[in-house]
This record gives structure tokens, sequence and C-alpha cells, in this order.
């Protein structure tokens, strides 16, 4: 399984920072190079414990689904959100949020298989592990731009 670890520090409140970083329409403009849309469960706004989104985006060409669901959460600390369908073998991505001095620190502890044993695993390490640091990396600029502004 492949381990992404990443730390965003914002000049902002951590209640500010854990709100955007589960907003479903900031999620949306952030992955507008992938045509990431919410098109079942909830759709806009902030999305809460137990509930799920499912989302469609183009990525390498190839139109994927993934249904998420927020499985824990502790505001305005920590969440939860896993892959319950999708693409994936396995898809675990922890959200923390901890104050640092006059700054939020956000990391992000996201944990994916791919799918078909020995060719997934060659595949996680050849490039789709840079891909999605790329991808979070995007959105946590964005959670940033906005929490800041």
């Amino acid at each position: 399984m492949a381990t992404i670890i990443l730390k965003t520090l914002i000049n902002a409140p951590i209640e500010r920072c854990f709100d955007l970083a589960r907003s479903i329409d900031l999620h949306v403009q952030s992955m507008q190079s992938s045509g990431e849309k919410a098109i079942a469960g909830k759709r806009a706004g902030l999305i809460g414990l137990h509930e799920s989104v499912t989302w469609r985006a183009k990525h390498f060409g190839i139109l994927f689904e993934m249904t998420n669901k927020i499985s824990t959460m502790e505001y305005p600390t920590f969440f939860v959100d896993e892959m319950v369908k999708g693409p994936f073998k396995k898809l675990h991505h922890q959200h923390q949020f901890k104050i640092i001095d006059a700054q939020t620190e956000m990391t992000d502890v996201f944990e994916f298989q791919a799918p078909f044993g020995l060719l997934g695993r060659l595949v996680e390490k050849t490039f789709l592990k840079n891909y999605m640091l790329k991808l979070i990396e995007k959105r946590n600029k964005t959670i940033k731009f906005k929490a800041e502004w």
C-alpha cells in the first residue's frame, strides 16, 4: 500500500481550515483540471460524519467514479474519508489539524492501494503515487489560498 504524508501550514484559524478541507464546492474548484464533479450523495456544502459523496472525474483520459464516506470526525482536529466504491482496491485519507503558534498545520495521511496485485503495485511506485501527491498539493494550495484570503 502506498502512503503519502503532506503537511501544509496555513495562516488561518483551525476551524476555518477544517471546514474548507471538507467543502465539496472548494474541492470541485481545486480539481477543475480533471473536471471533477460531485454527482451523488452530498453534492455541495460541507460534508459531515457518515455522509458520502460520489465523484466523477477524468484522469489519464479515462472517466472514473468514486464514492467516499466520512467515517470518523472530531471537530476541528480530525476527519477520515474512505473510498467505499471506486477504482482503488483501498483508499483511506486522514485529515489532521493542529495549531502551531498562530498557524494551523494541516496534515494529510493518504493511503491507497491500486487493484491488480503486482501490476498495481508497480503502477503505484512508478507514477500513481506522484500523481496523487500532485492532486493533494493542488487541493491544499486552494485551501490555503482561500483560508488566508
